[in-house]
Formats: structure tokens, C-alpha cells, sequence
């Protein structure tokens, strides 16, 4: 592990300058955690993605000594513009202290501190409380190397300060226990069951960026369910835990709570996007509102309209796009289609690919496979499964047709002066059977050029050219078939 270039530049330049000038936070932690797995990081994993530096120097000292550089905000940082592709900008941070967080969320002031021990004693845990240098010398006053390798979250000093002072920490605990794989010191996790009604001051934005944060780490499931154990995610997602031991019916082997879990488990596992994620974890979210009776035959009818709706609803309280909350909703609406092999249609097919977006198709599948891995089957695409993504395939493509032409009958007529009749049809099927064999040729210029040659011809033997292109057309439909069953292992 190295420190780049740029970093080193910034910090030297500071140095050069009279003032202090350290590496620190989250990106020293990631720069220690790749450090200690040097194979995995040359492989590419792990290591930091953003670097921040903190410094003695005020704002506007800061400036002076980075003209190309810029200061927007309250908290005492200044961007610094890089002339690095690799690295564009990075953050300077005066040394800091804050003030009381009347509001649970942001601090009533900021103020400078002294020294770097005063500005790492007010940073949220142990592990994100640790400087260095640009010769790789660590400072780390709180233990926080400690903790990295026992793999443990704790805050910096009293917890229910830490929480108090910023409400939001709690679900960055959870985050970082999810993404680090790490665990959640216990005197840190009996303050956030303690606190965990101050999330309630936050915003719903701030919330559901840690949340998608959570559901699109590795450990997705565990950190949804380590947000139940903290009597967090009561505040976040109500709805969900009210699935919690709401059993199920034969065709399930756990209940409504841990079906999701399984479900947003083999997402994670199959890396699939977070509109997936999401769905997968709310696909069943209405199922003890539609519940009738109880043990292995109860029902859940109409339980995707009712989770359809309350999905949405969810989303948009989290403050979710517009765009995002419309493509989840379908996929929750849509997840309990109907299909057996030989019993439902290309046209049902066709209906649901309409109602769906073909370009929400393959995700709705990837849902389907995640609900089948969560009621407890073993395989998550089985023969129909992969049947219907033929279907859905085969359905989704232009028809061969006359239709594909750059001609049409009106052409035909105007072209030759004659009135409707089946001669029209069969020059088309001619011209068709042209294309089929070179693509090339579909221009207007070569089709009207073959227009007048096949108009010349008799009845008898335009016929007998119309049957044989027709045959050709057949034949090729059939290739095509074959081609992507073949792709999708279907007979």
C-alpha cells in the first residue's frame, strides 16, 4: 500500500507552509484494512476511494496556499482541485470541535480546535479516528488499530454522547458492521437500542442513503437484521418488521420476516442491482395485511397488489426518485406471475412484458429467482424458469415480416399501377425472401428496382417464387428458434 502522489502533495505543501497536515478518517481505516490483506488488495479489493486530509490551517490559510480551490459549506472544508485524472479533488479539513446537536443531526456550531487530539475526539468510531502522516507514521489516540483487528465497531469515548451528538452514527454502525464484516461492540450497541428513537430526528434522505448502503453490502441481510436486533429498523422500515414470525403456508419454510432476508441474501450473493435488492426484500411486505388463517394452508391473495402499494408508499417516505420508486413497484406488483410450460400463451407472455417493460424484464426474473431461493427451494432457475425467459426472448423480437421491409404494398401498387390483389402479397414475400438471404438489400433503391422486375413476371411463376420464399422464411424462423433455446437449455 502507498499514499498517492497527490496526497503526499497536498500534505507537503501545508508542511512547507508552517501548519500541520494529516491523513484521516474513514480512508486511513481502508488504507489499514488493505494493509493487512495485501493479497486481496492486489487483486484489486478493498483499500481507500477517497482521501481527506486535516490540518491546523484555517479555511482561508487553506486557500491561499491552494488558489485552484473552493469553500462552500459550514464545517470548515475546502476542496482542492488536483490536476490528477486518477485523483480530481480532495477535502481539507480545519481541526474541528462541535457543539451541541440540539437537533439529533446537525451540530448548533463549529468551532476550531487546537490540536489533531481534540479534532479525532469528536469523530464518531475508533476505527475512523486514526491519522497518519505522508511518511505512514499512525496516530492513533482511541485505539482504533485495536479494533480493526479485532474487527470491531465502537465509538470514540461515551457512546450515548456520540449518539446524542449525531443520530445518524447509529446507522452508520450498522453500515460499517455490514460492509467491514465486522461486529458491534456491546456497551456501542446497548446505547443505540438505548438511542435508537433519535433517528426519528433525521432525514428521511440521510436515512435511506446509509439503508442502500446496507442492502448493496455483501453481508446485505445480516445488516438488515442487525437494524431489528437495535430497534432501528422500527423507524426505517415498520413495515418489514412486522413480517417478523408471521408463518407461512406449505409452500414456504420460513416466515414472512426471513423469507425477505433469504430473498435480499441471494441477491447480494448474485451481486444483483439495487432496484433487485429492494424489491427482493419488499417483494412480500403485504403479506400479513391479506392473511387468512393459519399452519401450512393458509393464504396471502392479492398480497403483491397490497405490497405493490405499500412498497411505493415506503419508497417515497424514504425519499427514493421518482424513477426508482416507479421500476420497484412494478417489480414487487408483477413478481407472482403465472407460468407452466405448455399451458400459458405467447400472447400472456407478450401481456406481461408490456405491463412489466421489456426493460424490466430481466430484473423481474432475478426477483422471481430470489423469492424461489427464499421459500426454501434449491434450485432458483429451474426448467420452466428458464422456459420463459426463452419465451420472454423469443416474444421481445421483431417478427419476420413483410413488415421489416422498406417498402410496403402502397409502394408496390404505385410503383407498377395496379389495384389491390394477391400479386401485391406475393411481391412482397418475394422481396422478404431477398432480405432474409442479404440484409444489404433492404433500401428502397433495390426493393423498387425488384418491384418492376417481378411485376413483369406471370402470375404461375410469381406465385410459384411467393411459395418458395415463404418456405425460406420458415425455415429461418425455425434457425432462429432454435438458436436462442439453445441459449436458454429449453427443448
Amino acid at each position: 500500500m502507498v499514499i498517492p502522489k497527490e496526497v503526499k502533495t497536498i500534505i507537503s505543501q501545508l508542511k512547507q507552509k508552517g501548519y500541520e497536515a494529516y491523513i484521516v478518517g474513514g480512508c486511513v481505516r481502508d488504507f489499514l484494512l488493505a494493509s493487512q490483506n495485501e493479497a486481496a488488495f492486489a487483486q484489486g479489493y478493498g483499500g481507500p476511494r477517497d482521501w481527506d486530509v486535516t490540518t491546523n490551517a484555517k479555511p482561508e490559510e487553506i486557500q491561499r496556499v491552494f488558489p485552484d480551490s473552493f469553500y462552500e459549506n459550514n464545517f470548515l472544508t475546502v476542496t482542492v482541485r488536483i490536476e490528477s485524472k486518477k485523483i480530481p479533488e480532495i477535502e481539507v479539513t480545519t481541526y474541528r470541535l462541535e457543539a451541541k446537536y440540539s437537533d439529533k443531526r446537525h451540530p448548533d456550531d463549529v468551532r476550531y480546535a487546537k490540536t489533531l487530539e481534540e479534532d479525532l475526539s469528536r469523530r464518531d468510531f475508533t476505527v475512523n479516528a486514526i491519522a497518519m502522516n505522508d511518511k505512514k507514521k499512525i496516530i492513533d489516540l482511541f485505539g482504533g488499530q485495536d479494533d480493526l483487528k479485532k474487527k470491531i465497531i465502537k465509538t470514540v469515548g461515551n457512546p450515548d454522547e456520540r449518539f446524542g451528538e449525531d443520530a445518524l452514527r447509529m446507522l452508520r454502525a450498522v453500515r460499517f458492521a455490514a460492509t467491514l464484516d465486522f461486529t458491534i461492540e456491546e456497551k456501542t450497541a446497548e446505547a443505540i437500542k438505548k438511542n435508537s428513537v433519535w433517528l426519528e430526528a433525521v432525514s428521511k434522505e440521510r436515512i435511506r442513503d446509509e439503508l442502500v448502503k446496507i442492502i448493496m453490502a455483501d453481508r446485505a441481510a445480516e445488516g438488515i437484521e442487525l437494524l431489528r436486533q437495535l430497534h432501528l429498523l422500527k423507524y426505517i422500515l415498520p413495515e418489514l418488521e412486522e413480517n417478523y414470525g408471521v408463518g407461512q403456508n406449505k409452500h414456504h419454510i420460513y416466515d414472512c420476516y426471513h423469507h425477505a432476508l433469504k430473498a435480499l441474501e441471494y441477491t447480494a450473493k448474485k451481486k444483483f442491482n439495487v432496484h433487485v435488492r429492494i424489491a427482493a426484500l419488499l417483494h412480500d411486505i403485504g403479506k400479513p395485511k391479506v392473511k387468512v388463517g393459519n399452519g401450512i394452508n393458509s393464504t396471502f391473495y392479492n398480497h403483491e397488489v397490497v405490497g405493490a402499494k405499500m412498497a411505493f408508499q415506503i419508497l417515497r417516505r424514504l425519499a427514493f426518485s421518482s424513477k426508482d420508486v416507479e421500476k420497484i413497484t412494478k417489480l414487487v406488483k408483477w413478481h407472482m406471475f403465472y407460468y407452466n410450460v405448455d399451458e400459458v400463451t405467447e400472447s400472456s407472455v407478450r401481456r406481461l412484458v408490456r405491463n412489466v417493460g421489456p426493460e424490466n424484464m430481466a430484473e423481474l426474473l432475478q426477483v422471481r429467482e430470489a423469492d424461489r431461493i427464499g421459500s426454501g427451494v434449491p434450485k432458483a432457475e429451474p426448467y420452466k424458469l428458464r422456459h420463459l425467459k426463452y419465451i420472454i426472448d423469443k416474444v421481445s423480437k421483431d417478427p419476420i415480416s413483410v413488415g421489416m421491409l422498406k417498402v410496403d404494398g402502397k409502394d408496390v401498387m404505385e410503383i407498377l399501377g395496379i389495384d389491390p390483389g394477391p400479386r401485391v402479397g406475393q411481391i412482397l414475400d418475394v422481396l422478404l425472401g431477398h432480405v432474409l438471404d442479404d440484409p444489404k438489400k433492404n433500401t428502397r433503391e433495390f426493393l423498387s428496382t425488384e418491384i418492376k422486375k417481378l411485376g413483369a413476371l406471370e402470375d404461375k411463376k410469381l406465385k410459384m417464387m411467393a411459395e418458395g420464399a415463404k418456405e425460406d422464411k420458415f425455415e429461418v424462423q425455425a434457425e432462429e428458434d432454435k438458436k436462442i433455446k439453445d441459449k436458454y437449455w429449453v427443448k
